[in-house]
C-alpha cells in the first residue's frame, strides 16, 4: 500500500522528503512487542523507513521476550544498501548522551562501546549518518564521526526541544565544520526552519507541513526534508507506525519516507555549498542547571568520568612495568555504568523514575557508584603489582598526565609514622617539607612530589627533630580582616562583609590587583532572589567569623562561617606553597526546601518564560574582576570556546543562550595579557554580562521542566577553583591545569627500590595532553589531544624497543604505520596534530 493512500491525493510540484523512526530504549522507555511492531509496520506499509536510536542495549532484552519478532528484525535489518535498505541506525552510541556536558573521551566510548555491541546483533550494521532526536550535539562531533566511518551528520532535533537545539543555519547541507578543521556533510536545523509557534519542545520541521515546505522551497532548498525520531513509548500515543500515514490533510505531498544516507546520497544536492564553522555555543541547551539533584547528578559522573581514565593508565602502567593481566571485564562494565549515567534522560528528567523504580538521579548515583568502586579497585591492584603487597617505607608517586608535574600529594600512612615531623628525600638526595593534615577524618602526610611525564617517582622519608616555619601565612590585620599569604598571592577575607575576598594580589605578576573595587558585587559574594523573602539576600549583609582549618609549609586553609538570610554555610579557602591554584568549597546547610529564581513567572508548558532560565535571579557566586575589557572563553569536549556572546542572559526558551561550564571559563583580558579562571567540579551554568561580573551557579529551586517542583532536601555542596594568570589560555596551559585538577598525582607505598624514577611517555613541549591511555588484546592505545594551538611536527618519546606505532582511526582503520627510532631504551617518532585534534596511536610490540 502506498502511504498517499492513507488520505485524498493532493499533489504538490515539488518532492518532499521525511526522517522517521524511533527513540528510546529499555533504559527509556521500549515496550514489551515494540520490535515486532516495527516489523508489521514495516511489512504493511513497503514506502515506509526508518531510521533508529535504540539504546543498544535494548536488544539483549529484546531477544529474550520477543524471539520471534528478534529474528525477524534481524532478517529486515540485514540489508543495509543506501538504496533498498530501509532500516538506518542513525545514534548508536550506548546511551544516547548528550554530550555537550561530559568529557571528550566519553564522546568517543559512547560510540564505541554501543557500535561494538549493535554489531554483535546486527554483523550488517552500516553506521554512515549521526541523528538524534534530543540535542545530542557538540562542538568536536565531526572529528569524532569521520574518525569512526560515518560520512553524514543532521543538527535537526524537531520534536523534542525541551532542553534545547542547534541554532539554524544554512539550507539544504552544509559542511559542518569541526573544532580542528574536520569537515561531515550536514543537513542542518536550517535558517528558515523556525521554532514552532506555541510551543517549547518543537520546530517547524516535526510533521512536514505545507508552511514549513513551503518555506523551504522559498528559501531556494530543492528538497526538503522534516524528521520526528518517534518516541518508542506507548504510553504516549506514539504508536500509530508512520508518522505521517494517518492525518488526512494537514502534512505536505508528495511527501517520501527516507534513511538518512539515502536522502542525502541520492535525493538531495549531494554536495554542500557552505562551510559552517560551528561553535559550541551554536549548541543551545538549558536543563536545569542549579537544583541539587543537577548538582549531584552532574558531580557524580565527572567524578567517575574522572576516575575511569586514570584506572585505565594505571592498569596500562601495571601492564608495561609488571606484565599484570589488563582487567578488560572490570573497567568495560566501569565504562558501562559511567556511560549510563550520561544517559540523557538521567540529566532531564532526573525526577522521573526508571521503569517504575528509582529515580534516573537515584539510579546515576548507583552506576556512578559502581564505575567508581571498579576503577578505585583497579588502581589499587595496578598499585599493589606495582609496588608489592609489603607496603615498605618508600612513597612512589604516579602521574598519569604527560608532562613533568611538581605538586601536592596526601599520602595515608602508617600509624607508627603519626605524630612525627618528616622530610620527603627525594633520589638526588634533596630534601623537602611535609605537613600533617587531616581530610574527612583520616590524617595523611603532605608532600610536594616532581614527577616525570607519564610515570613515576619514588621518595624516601626521614625523621626529623626540626620544625620547618611556615612559608603560607596567615595573619589577622588590625581592622579585623585576615590576610592569606603564600609564594604566588596576596589575599584578603573581610569577614565583617560575610568573608568575602576584598583583594587579591598576585606577586608573581607586578602585585597586579584582581578584585574589581567598584563594582557593586564583591568577590566570592554570595547573592540570589529569595521568593520568601520576596528580595535579593546576600552573605555580604552579615558578619562571617574565620577560622584557621590549616596552617604549615605547604598549605594553609580557612573556613569561613557566615549567613545568607538565615541559612548559614560554610565556605573553605585554600592557598598552597607554588600551587597557582585556589580551591575553594562551598556548602550552605538548608533549614527547609525554599523557593530561589525570578519570582512571578506561573509555569505552563506552552509558554517560552520560565523562572529556571534566567541565572540573574538564581543564587550565584560572584567574580567582580578588575579588567577594562575581557573576553570570555570555556572548554568543550576536545575544544575551547571564544564566547561570542554579548552576555549569557536569556528568560525563555526560544532565545536560549550557551551559558555551560563544562570544567572551566576563563574571563580573560581582551589583549589576553592575562585573566582570571573559573573551574567548577561539575557541568552547571555560569553568568558574565555588561556591568555583570563572571559568576558561578549556585542554586536554583522551584518549578522546572515538566511543572516539576526542582527541591531543596538537603545541603547544597561543591567545589570549584579560581587561577589568575598571565597570557591567554593557550599561553598558560589552562587545559592542562584543568586536566591536573582531574587526573591528582597517586601515591604508594614501597619497598620497590629499582628503578626510582620512569617516564613512559614524554612529548616534546608537553604539546599535547594525554587523554587515555589502554589495552585491547595486546595492543596498547594512546589517545593525545592538541589544546595548544599550532600543528608543528612533534616529537614523541615511548619506553621500551621494538614497537610498531600506528596512527589509527577510532574504529581501527589504519590511517598510517609510523616511522620509529630506537635509543638507548626507548623509541622516538615525530608526529604533527592541529589545533584541537585527537590522535590514537597503537602501539604493537615485537614479543620475540
Amino acid at each position: 500500500m502506498s502511504l498517499l493512500a492513507f488520505s485524498p491525493l493532493l499533489i504538490e510540484a515539488q518532492q518532499a522528503y521525511f526522517i522517521d523512526g524511533y527513540h528510546g530504549g529499555v533504559y527509556g522507555h521500549y515496550p514489551v512487542g515494540q520490535t515486532s511492531f516495527m516489523v508489521q509496520k514495516l511489512k504493511q506499509y513497503p514506502d515506509w523507513c526508518i531510521n533508529l536510536e535504540i539504546e543498544p542495549e535494548s536488544w539483549n532484552v529484546v531477544r529474550e521476550r520477543d524471539p520471534e519478532g528478534y529474528i525477524a528484525f534481524k532478517q529486515l535489518f540485514k540489508d543495509q544498501s543506501v538504496r533498498s535498505g530501509r532500516i538506518e541506525y542513525v545514534n548508536p552510541t550506548y546511551a544516547q548522551s548528550y554530550f555537550f556536558g561530559t568529557s571528550g573521551e566519553s564522546v568517543i566510548r559512547q560510540f564505541q562501546y554501543g557500535m561494538r555491541l549493535l554489531r554483535k546483533h546486527f554483523p550488517e550494521a552500516v553506521f554512515t549518518t549521526y541523528s538524534s532526536e534530543e540535542p545530542c550535539f557538540t562542538s568536536c562531533l565531526p572529528t569524532v564521526l569521520k574518525s569512526l566511518g560515518f560520512s553524514y551528520a543532521s543538527t535537526k532535533n524537531p520534536n523534542t526541544m525541551w532542553g534545547g537545539y542547534v541554532n539554524a543555519h544554512g539550507g539544504e547541507l552544509v559542511n559542518w565544520v569541526g573544532p580542528d578543521g574536520t569537515k561531515i556533510v550536514t543537513v542542518p536545523r536550517y535558517a528558515c526552519e523556525d521554532l514552532q509557534p506555541e510551543s517549547t519542545w518543537q520546530s517547524i520541521a516535526w510533521f512536514n507541513s505545507k508552511d514549513y515546505i513551503r518555506k523551504c522551497l522559498d528559501a531556494g532548498i530543492k528538497h526538503p526534508v522534516g524528521m520526528c525520531i518517534q518516541d518508542a513509548a506507548w504510553s504516549h500515543g506514539w504508536n500509530k507506525g508512520p508518522w505521517l500515514g494517518q492525518d488526512t490533510t494537514s502534512y505536505y505531498r508528495p511527501t517520501a519516507y527516507k534513511t538518512w544516507r539515502n536522502y542525502i546520497r541520492n535525493y538531495s544536492d549531494g554536495s554542500a555549498g557552505e562551510d559552517w564553522h560551528f561553535s559550541q555555543e551554536d549548541v543551545l541547551c538549558a536543563l536545569m542547571w542549579g537544583t541539587q539533584v543537577m548538582q549531584r547528578l552532574t558531580r557524580e559522573v565527572r567524578t567517575a568520568e574522572n576516575h575511569i581514565v586514570q584506572a585505565e593508565k594505571m592498569a596500562s602502567y601495571a601492564r608495561i612495568y609488571k606484565g599484570k593481566e589488563w582487567p578488560a571485564d572490570s573497567l568495560d562494565e566501569a565504562w558501562r555504568t559511567l556511560m549510563l549515567s550520561q544517559h540523557h534522560d538521567c540529566w532531564i528528567v532526573p525526577y522521573n523514575r526508571l521503569n517504575g523504580k528509582k529515580t534516573w538521579a537515584e539510579t546515576v548515583t548507583d552506576w556512578t557508584g559502581s564505575t567508581n568502586q571498579k576503577s578505585r579497585q583497579v588502581i589499587d591492584e595496578s598499585l599493589k603489582s606495582m609496588a608489592g603487597q609489603d607496603p615498605g617505607n618508600r612513597i612512589r608517586v604516579y602521574n598519569t598526565l604527560a608532562v613533568e608535574r611538581n605538586e601536592l600529594v596526601s599520602m595515608e600512612v602508617p600509624s607508627s609514622w603519626k605524630g612525627k615531623n618528616w622530610v620527603a628525600i627525594d633520589s638526588q638526595g634533596e630534601k623537602f617539607p611535609t605537613q600533617w593534615t587531616t581530610e574527612n577524618g583520616v590524617t595523611k602526610l603532605l608532600f610536594r612530589a616532581k614527577t616525570p611525564s607519564a610515570g613515576f617517582t619514588t621518595y624516601t622519608f626521614q625523621e626529623t627533630g626540626k620544625r620547618l616555619k611556615a612559608v603560607p601565612d596567615i595573619n589577622r590585620m588590625h581592622n579585623g580582616n585576615y590576610c592569606l599569604e603564600n609564594d604566588l598571592y596576596t589575599l584578603i577575607l573581610n569577614p565583617s562583609k560575610g568573608g568575602i575576598i576584598e583583594s587579591l594580589k598576585a606577586k608573581h605578576f607586578q602585585d597586579r590587583e584582581f578584585v574589581d573595587f567598584d563594582n557593586t558585587r564583591s568577590f566570592n559574594e554570595l547573592r540570589g532572589f529569595f521568593i520568601k523573602e520576596n528580595s535579593f539576600l546576600s552573605s555580604i549583609s552579615q558578619p562571617a567569623t574565620i577560622q584557621v582549618l590549616e596552617q604549615g609549609p605547604l598549605l594553609i586553609k580557612v573556613g569561613i562561617k557566615g549567613k545568607i538570610g538565615s541559612y548559614p554555610f560554610t565556605q573553605t579557602i585554600q592557598l598552597v606553597q607554588g600551587e597557582p591554584r585556589i580551591d575553594m568549597h562551598i556548602k550552605i546547610d538548608w533549614k527547609e526546601n525554599i523557593q530561589i529564581g525570578e519570582p512571578g513567572i506561573e509555569f505552563k508548558a506552552e509558554d517560552p518564560r520560565k523562572s529556571f532560565y534566567d541565572d540573574r535571579y538564581k543564587l550565584m557566586l560572584y567574580f567582580p574582576t578588575e579588567m577594562d575589557s575581557s573576553q570570555i572563553y570555556k572548554d568543550a569536549p576536545f575544544d575551547v570556546c571564544k564566547s561570542r556572546l554579548e552576555d549569557t542572559f536569556f528568560n525563555r526558551w526560544d532565545s536560549i543562550k550557551n551559558n555551560v561550564i563544562v570544567h572551566w571559563v576563563d574571563l580573560a583580558a581582551k589583549d589576553n595579557s592575562y585573566g582570571l579562571a573559573l573551574f567548577s567540579d561539575h557541568t552547571t551554568s555560569y553568568a558574565h554580562g555588561k556591568g555583570f561580573p563572571l559568576a558561578l551557579d549556585v542554586q536554583y529551586a522551584g518549578k522546572g521542566l515538566w511543572g516539576k517542583d526542582y527541591v531543596i532536601d538537603r545541603p547544597t555542596e561543591f567545589s570549584y577553583s579560581i587561577l589568575p594568570h598571565q597570557g591567554n589560555w593557550e599561553q598558560c596551559r589552562l587545559w592542562t591545569l584543568s586536566e591536573r585538577r582531574n587526573e591528582p598525582l597517586i601515591s604508594v607505598l614501597t619497598k620497590d627500590r629499582a628503578p626510582s624514577s620512569a617516564s613512559f611517555l614524554s612529548i616534546e613541549d608537553d604539546a599535547y595532553e594525554l587523554s587515555s591511555m589502554y589495552y585491547e588484546g595486546q595492543d596498547l592505545y594512546i589517545r593525545l589531544f592538541n589544546a595548544q594551538g599550532g600543528n608543528a611536527v612533534k616529537e614523541i618519546s615511548i619506553a621500551g624497543n621494538n614497537p610498531v606505532i600506528k596512527s589509527v582511526e577510532l574504529d581501527g582503520r589504519i590511517v598510517e604505520t609510523l616511522s620509529v627510532q630506537e635509543k638507548d631504551g626507548r623509541s622516538f617518532l615525530k608526529l604533527s596534530i592541529p589545533q584541537f585534534g585527537i590522535r590514537t596511536l597503537k602501539v604493537e610490540r615485537d614479543e620475540k
